[in-house]
Protein backbone atom coordinates (compact mmCIF):
# COMPACT_ATOMS: atom_id res chain seq x y z
CA UNK A 1 0.00 0.00 0.00
CA UNK A 2 2.78 2.31 0.89
CA UNK A 3 4.40 1.33 -2.20
CA UNK A 4 1.24 2.34 -4.58
CA UNK A 5 0.71 5.73 -2.32
CA UNK A 6 4.09 6.62 -3.26
CA UNK A 7 4.17 5.68 -6.73
CA UNK A 8 0.82 7.83 -6.85
CA UNK A 9 2.24 10.62 -5.28
CA UNK A 10 5.46 10.99 -7.42
CA UNK A 11 3.25 10.69 -10.65
CA UNK A 12 1.00 13.77 -9.20
CA UNK A 13 3.98 15.65 -8.70
CA UNK A 14 6.01 15.02 -12.12
CA UNK A 15 2.72 15.99 -13.50
CA UNK A 16 2.21 19.35 -11.49
CA UNK A 17 5.90 19.89 -12.59
CA UNK A 18 5.42 19.24 -16.34
CA UNK A 19 2.40 21.67 -15.98
CA UNK A 20 4.56 23.97 -13.84
CA UNK A 21 7.37 24.10 -16.70
CA UNK A 22 4.46 24.65 -19.68
CA UNK A 23 3.27 27.67 -18.20
CA UNK A 24 6.79 29.13 -18.05
CA UNK A 25 7.51 28.09 -21.74
CA UNK A 26 4.24 29.61 -22.84
CA UNK A 27 4.77 32.83 -20.85
CA UNK A 28 7.95 33.39 -23.09
CA UNK A 29 5.54 33.39 -26.14
CA UNK A 30 2.52 35.77 -26.24
CA UNK A 31 0.12 35.45 -29.16
CA UNK A 32 -1.05 38.73 -30.83
CA UNK A 33 -3.36 38.90 -33.68
CA UNK A 34 -2.99 35.11 -34.32
CA UNK A 35 0.43 35.04 -34.13
CA UNK A 36 3.17 34.10 -31.06
CA UNK A 37 6.29 36.59 -30.78
CA UNK A 38 9.36 35.95 -28.35
CA UNK A 39 10.75 38.18 -26.71
CA UNK A 40 13.55 38.54 -28.96
CA UNK A 41 11.56 38.46 -31.99
CA UNK A 42 9.72 41.99 -30.53
CA UNK A 43 13.26 43.16 -29.74
CA UNK A 44 14.32 42.44 -32.91
CA UNK A 45 11.89 45.25 -34.29
CA UNK A 46 12.09 47.23 -31.47
CA UNK A 47 15.87 48.03 -32.28
CA UNK A 48 14.61 48.86 -36.02
CA UNK A 49 12.11 51.28 -34.84
CA UNK A 50 14.81 52.85 -32.85
CA UNK A 51 17.27 53.10 -35.32
CA UNK A 52 15.17 53.94 -38.02
CA UNK A 53 13.08 56.90 -36.14
CA UNK A 54 17.11 57.95 -35.47
CA UNK A 55 18.06 58.35 -38.62
CA UNK A 56 14.78 59.77 -39.68
CA UNK A 57 14.68 62.64 -37.29
CA UNK A 58 18.17 63.88 -39.03
CA UNK A 59 16.91 63.64 -42.34
CA UNK A 60 13.42 65.59 -41.46
CA UNK A 61 15.22 68.30 -40.19
CA UNK A 62 17.47 69.30 -43.16
CA UNK A 63 14.14 68.67 -45.04
CA UNK A 64 12.05 70.89 -43.04
CA UNK A 65 14.72 73.48 -43.29
CA UNK A 66 15.26 73.62 -47.00
CA UNK A 67 10.95 73.82 -47.00
CA UNK A 68 9.09 76.73 -47.06
CA UNK A 69 8.34 76.36 -43.66
CA UNK A 70 12.01 76.77 -42.14
CA UNK A 71 11.59 79.45 -39.74
CA UNK A 72 8.11 79.42 -39.10
CA UNK A 73 6.14 78.23 -36.10
CA UNK A 74 4.86 74.98 -37.97
CA UNK A 75 8.29 73.87 -38.44
CA UNK A 76 8.92 74.01 -34.62
CA UNK A 77 5.87 72.11 -33.83
CA UNK A 78 7.01 69.19 -36.32
CA UNK A 79 10.44 69.36 -35.54
CA UNK A 80 9.43 68.58 -31.67
CA UNK A 81 6.92 65.84 -32.99
CA UNK A 82 10.11 64.28 -34.51
CA UNK A 83 12.23 64.40 -31.26
CA UNK A 84 9.14 63.63 -29.22
CA UNK A 85 8.95 60.37 -31.28
CA UNK A 86 12.73 59.50 -31.00
CA UNK A 87 12.42 60.36 -27.25
CA UNK A 88 9.31 57.86 -27.27
CA UNK A 89 11.11 55.09 -29.03
CA UNK A 90 14.16 55.67 -26.85
CA UNK A 91 11.65 55.36 -23.54
CA UNK A 92 10.25 52.10 -25.52
CA UNK A 93 13.27 50.44 -25.31
CA UNK A 94 14.02 51.46 -21.95
CA UNK A 95 11.24 49.92 -20.97
CA UNK A 96 11.48 47.01 -23.31
CA UNK A 97 14.73 46.15 -21.79
CA UNK A 98 13.45 46.29 -18.23
CA UNK A 99 10.61 44.26 -18.29
CA UNK A 100 10.57 40.52 -18.84
CA UNK A 101 6.93 40.33 -20.81
CA UNK A 102 7.13 42.28 -24.07
CA UNK A 103 3.71 42.77 -23.75
CA UNK A 104 3.84 44.91 -21.06
CA UNK A 105 5.24 47.73 -23.29
CA UNK A 106 1.99 48.48 -25.27
CA UNK A 107 1.65 51.88 -23.77
CA UNK A 108 4.81 52.97 -24.99
CA UNK A 109 4.34 51.31 -28.30
CA UNK A 110 0.92 53.00 -28.70
CA UNK A 111 2.76 56.87 -27.69
CA UNK A 112 5.06 55.93 -30.50
CA UNK A 113 2.10 55.67 -32.78
CA UNK A 114 0.24 58.08 -31.37
CA UNK A 115 3.23 60.78 -32.41
CA UNK A 116 3.79 58.84 -35.37
CA UNK A 117 0.61 59.78 -36.50
CA UNK A 118 1.20 63.18 -36.71
CA UNK A 119 4.19 63.03 -38.63
CA UNK A 120 2.48 60.95 -41.12
CA UNK A 121 -0.02 63.40 -41.72
CA UNK A 122 2.55 65.71 -42.63
CA UNK A 123 4.75 63.41 -44.58
CA UNK A 124 1.04 62.99 -46.95
CA UNK A 125 0.45 66.63 -46.77
CA UNK A 126 4.05 67.93 -47.99
CA UNK A 127 6.91 66.85 -50.45
CA UNK A 128 10.15 66.49 -48.78
CA UNK A 129 13.33 65.08 -50.15
CA UNK A 130 13.21 61.11 -51.45
CA UNK A 131 15.81 59.93 -48.87
CA UNK A 132 13.22 61.93 -46.38
CA UNK A 133 9.96 60.14 -47.88
CA UNK A 134 12.11 56.90 -48.17
CA UNK A 135 13.22 56.62 -44.65
CA UNK A 136 9.89 57.56 -43.45
CA UNK A 137 7.88 54.66 -45.16
CA UNK A 138 10.67 52.41 -43.45
CA UNK A 139 9.56 53.94 -39.98
CA UNK A 140 5.99 53.38 -40.82
CA UNK A 141 6.07 50.20 -41.53
CA UNK A 142 8.31 49.50 -38.68
CA UNK A 143 5.65 50.99 -36.51
CA UNK A 144 3.04 49.10 -38.16
CA UNK A 145 4.44 45.96 -37.32
CA UNK A 146 4.79 46.75 -33.73
CA UNK A 147 1.24 47.63 -33.91
CA UNK A 148 0.36 44.66 -35.54
CA UNK A 149 2.12 42.71 -32.71
CA UNK A 150 0.88 44.64 -29.97
CA UNK A 151 -2.85 44.53 -31.75
CA UNK A 152 -2.87 48.20 -31.84
CA UNK A 153 -4.42 50.63 -34.99
CA UNK A 154 -1.43 51.42 -37.84
CA UNK A 155 0.22 54.85 -37.95
CA UNK A 156 -2.44 57.65 -39.34
CA UNK A 157 -5.81 55.59 -38.41
CA UNK A 158 -8.38 57.57 -36.91
CA UNK A 159 -8.00 56.14 -33.06
CA UNK A 160 -4.78 58.63 -33.13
Amino acid sequence: MNKMLLKSMTVFFALTALLFLNEGVSAQRKEARGKKYTKAQVERVVNRVEERVDNFVKHYDKSLDRSSLNGTEREDWLMKRAKDLESATDELRREFDRNDDWFENKAEVRRCLNIASDIDKNMKNRRYSRDTENIWVRVRYELNTLADIYNLPKVGSAAY
